[in-house]
């Protein structure tokens, strides 16, 4: 174990009893570190740092004390802190990055809730190569990209087939990323608007058991941080097979002048292009600038500005079905309509201020907006419908999104037992112009407008939580949230127009309870209630009917450390949902199916092999099937049943880190009585990098054992040209072959 310490300055100021008030923060880009453990030796007392890097100890008697500081990734320090009688002693603690040692994380039972020890370990230890990476930081969660990169990924997790996002709640430093009765479908999140480059951490959470997560957030939730600092400006260049070609730069405006006033601000830019591994060009391209802005107005106040646009546009090659390859009228890597695909563009603007009042206690503000854009063609049945020109849809909106965030946390007492309350206000309202579904051919002509209207949708929020330290081990969170829903759809197809409305609202209770035996173990219980709204083309009909169906779950799981490098999370959890939700792509909406359960179980390792070599592996079980239904046909299509992932990492090891990994998905149902199954994958990728003070060079090799797999797929009834009746088989897009890219790194310091 390494120790550090820098200075460390006090301040005394009149009170009531003897408090230790301090922060920690990162010693290079001097910003806040959030999750630092700091433990008061003389009480065996633990505090997790905020947001802003603080943490306090109360009503304590004068005299001389010792803390422990740590945070994963970083050198472990200790410090004398002398109090005097009736005194507030202010510290201010600086850490040094180092590298990771899995023997010294601890499980605390200082609001465990917030822990994030799985994550935290991927973020430092994996390399990501792209955003989709991203989305693989969280335990479980699978994606498949069916539009050459281009269109948002189709998630799976916990034996839900996630579509775009219809119930996982997706949002990146606290702005939401899912868009809600969306063209293509319900909860659609697209984060190809984030630079890999540019994330500093994954907050994530299973299940509807954190009342600041509302909508959407049923099978979980996932938060991206991005940076709030670079350690150094940096250009990256990337070039890959298929003409792919990749550019990044990033530019610390402020520098060392910044740091020195506890401010920074960068720009970073991102340009991507390929051409795509399939026989039709994908002539794929992606433009991506970021501006941002962190300071302290006021040393107990923290002001973070974040503007962003994004822009792409490409073809694909679309879903093919599995009799035409094996009929040999196109390739694998083939085509039916050639002429599918999109053009998508999102620009942000993203305002947080969080100050901490004197006696500790956090108010945050957050407000956002949005203008985003979307254009998709696609083609699912090809002549099913129309035997003469096909069946090409478009899916066209333009949007405004706009809301705040804001909360305040408020420290104190229940008797003797340490209480923090939380009350937050969440709003947020989309207002969408000519949300389109139109019949098409060949992307140049429209034949007809099946939909065609604006849709102005308003959610707004509150919730408390409660979180109740009941002893050293024992910690109970409770809290709850209400949510009213307001839906208008004008339809433009109609004359007269007329705008028709609905509106709904939910209660939505949770209760957790954490039992921390020691710095090794931890015992949990989650429960709540959670709910996924629906498109408003659908509830405005229904006259508001069905717009909320609740998710009722529950998790019973441990974090344990049976060795000292070994990290284990299991869990086994249920969850019930009113009505599940179907995609009708012929008509662009999400139609309300049937009730249904899941259940399964969750299992999570992070062992140490040596000084250099990490290893990680997560495997889901899940049992997901529709309640009602007919013996045979209670299969939930393309709902994942098992999964697994993990690899080998390395850090540190004569400048060289990089990762070994594998991802598998085992066959599952792709209809309700299982006589159509999507096969299953196991996919190998590779990346090594040495690192330089100056510069970083890389190799990444995706499918490194160049198998055929199948990544996305469907069960779907369709007609080629000439055939006299519709076959209902899978479709599917190929996965990436054998796939390399090399990327060089220089470090302007």
């Amino acid at each position: 174990m390494f120790f550090f310490w820098l200075l460390t300055a006090a301040k005394v100021y009149a009170h009531n009893s003897g408090t230790i008030s301090g922060t920690v923060s990162d010693a290079a880009g001097r910003q806040a570190l959030r999750g630092a453990a700091v433990r008061l030796l003389e009480t065996g007392s633990t505090a997790l740092t905020n947001e802003l890097g603080h943490y306090r100890f109360s009503n304590l008697p004068a005299g001389t004390y010792h803390l422990s500081l740590s945070h994963m990734g970083y050198q472990a320090v200790q410090i004398t802190v002398v109090l005097a009688e009736d005194q507030t002693t202010s510290v201010r603690t600086f850490l040094l990055a180092t590298q990771i040692e899995l023997g010294e994380v601890a499980v605390s039972s200082e609001r465990p809730q917030e822990q994030q020890l799985i994550t935290a370990l991927d973020i430092r230890l994996r390399p990501i190569t792209n955003s989709q990476e991203i989305l693989r930081l969280v335990p479980g969660l699978f994606i498949g990209q069916h539009a050459g990169g281009g269109k948002a990924e189709q998630l799976f997790l916990r034996g839900f087939d996630l579509d775009h996002g219809t119930d996982i709640r997706l949002s990146v430093d606290g702005m939401p990323v899912n868009m809600v009765s969306h063209a293509h479908g319900q909860g659609y999140a697209d984060l190809h608007f984030v630079i890999p480059e540019l994330v500093q951490g994954v907050d994530f959470g299973k299940g509807p058991y954190n009342p600041e997560q509302g909508n959407l957030a049923t099978a979980g939730w996932v938060n991206f941080r991005t940076r709030t600092a670079l350690d150094s400006s940096f250009a990256k260049l990337e070039l890959g097979q298929y003409d792919t070609y990749r550019a990044v730069a990033g530019v610390d405006v402020l520098g060392a002048k910044g740091r020195a006033q506890e401010q920074s601000a960068y720009v970073a830019a991102e340009y991507s292009f390929s051409n795509g591994y399939f026989y039709n060009p994908q002539n794929f391209n992606r433009l991506n600038l970021v501006g941002k802005y962190h300071g302290h107005l006021t040393p107990a106040s923290r002001l973070t500005l974040t503007g962003s646009t994004f822009y792409s546009k490409w073809n694909h090659s679309g879903q093919i079905p599995d009799r035409a390859v094996a009929q040999g009228l196109i390739g694998w890597f083939g085509s039916v309509d050639p002429s599918e695909g999109g053009e998508t563009s999102r620009h942000n603007l993203n305002a947080e201020l969080v100050t901490m009042t004197p006696a500790g206690n956090v108010l945050r503000n957050q407000v956002f907006c949005s203008r985003y854009g979307f254009e998709l063609y696609s083609n699912f049945t090809f002549f099913l419908n129309d035997s003469l020109n096909g069946d090409q849809i478009r899916q066209k909106e333009r949007r405004h999104l706009f809301g705040y965030n804001g909360s305040y946390s408020h420290a104190h007492q229940l008797g003797s037992l340490p209480l923090t309350s939380t009350l937050g206000l969440q709003y947020r309202q989309d207002i969408t112009d000519d949300t389109e579904l139109s019949h098409t051919l060949d992307r140049r002509q429209t034949l007809e407008q099946r939909q065609l209207g604006d849709i102005n949708e308003l959610n707004a929020g509150v919730y408390l939580d409660e979180q109740l330290q009941l002893s050293s081990r024992l910690n109970l969170t409770t809290g709850v949230r209400f949510d009213v829903f307001r839906d208008q759809y004008r339809n433009l197809l109609l004359t007269p127009r007329r705008r028709q409305q609905a509106t709904a609202s939910i209660v939505s209770p949770k209760l957790n309870l954490y039992y921390t035996a020691s710095p090794a173990l931890q015992l949990y219980l989650k429960s709540g209630k959670g709910f996924h709204s629906n498109d408003t083309r659908v509830v405005v009909p229904q006259n508001g009917r069905d717009i909320l169906p609740a998710a009722y779950g529950t998790d019973l799981g441990i974090v344990v450390k049976p060795a000292p490098r070994l990290l284990v999370q299991a869990a086994a959890w249920y969850l019930w949902l009113a009505q599940e939700f179907v995609y009708v792509g012929d008509e662009g909406v999400v139609e309300p199916s049937g009730k249904s359960r899941r259940q399964g179980l969750d299992l999570s390792a992070r062992y140490q092999l040596g000084r250099f070599l990490y290893l990680d592996a997560d495997f889901t079980a899940a049992k997901p099937r529709a309640i009602g239904a007919e013996a045979g046909e209670a299969y939930l299509p393309l709902a994942p049943t098992f999964t697994s992932a993990g690899g080998l990492s390395v850090q540190g090891w004569h400048r060289f880190s990089g990762s070994l990994r594998y991802r598998y998905l085992a066959n599952r149902p792709a209809n309700e009585y299982n006589s159509i199954v999507a096969r299953g994958y196991f996919v190998t990728d590779a990346q090594v990098n040495y690192t330089h003070a100056r510069y970083q060079l890389g190799l990444s090799v995706q499918n490194l054992l160049n198998t055929r797999w199948k990544e996305t797929q469907f069960a779907t009834e369709s007609r080629l040209r000439g055939e006299a009746l519709p076959i209902e088989e899978i479709h599917f897009t190929p996965g990436t072959p054998f796939f390399t890219r090399l990327s060089g790194t220089v470090f302007f310091r």
